[in-house]
């Protein structure tokens, strides 16, 4: 089976047999994959009236366990943005009732950001749909496929996701 990368290889070695085009067979299929990925995403949290970034907030807390609250803080470190990014989302996010801003008992100046029922039950629901995509993405493999690809791309994105900062 041939797909497009096969091509666009194909096309650079006959322009630039002086260049090692191996990077491409991987990565551009990684690159091609990750916008299909996007294109799911955004079908599956479209169809909770969520953002891509929102589902990332609210399940950030719901993975949290009960009472489904963090810190603003630990809320940055789980989704890698910027805390002025943050507290921008936690109030467009409080403003919907999906979640809730509460004192911290243990730190006076501190906030808890809760998830709400509502809030928990969009993530539940855009979760759900979200495993259809993706399932759907992965048909064609194998549960052993599934899982030796899942070790590969381990061994490729464990380094970048253990860089401190």
């Amino acid at each position: 089976m041939e797909d497009e990368v096969d091509r666009l290889v194909a096309a650079w070695r006959r322009e630039r047999p002086d260049l090692d085009v191996e990077p491409l067979e991987v990565l551009s299929r990684v690159s091609r994959l990750a916008r299909h990925l996007d294109r799911a995403r955004r079908l599956a949290f479209s169809e909770h009236s969520l953002e891509p970034w929102e589902f990332d907030v609210l399940t950030a807390l719901r993975r949290a366990g009960a009472p489904y609250q963090l810190s603003p803080g630990q809320l940055l470190t789980q989704t890698l943005v910027t805390s002025g990014t943050m507290t921008n989302r936690i109030d467009r996010l409080a403003k919907k009732g999906l979640v809730e801003r509460l004192p911290d008992p243990s730190d006076r100046r501190g906030v808890l950001v809760r998830l709400t029922d509502e809030g928990r039950d969009r993530a539940d629901q855009s979760l759900a749909g979200l495993l259809d995509q993706e399932r759907a993405i992965l048909a064609e493999l194998s549960s052993a496929q599934r899982a030796e690809l899942a070790g590969l791309l381990r061994q490729l994105t464990a380094p970048f996701d253990n860089i401190p900062g």
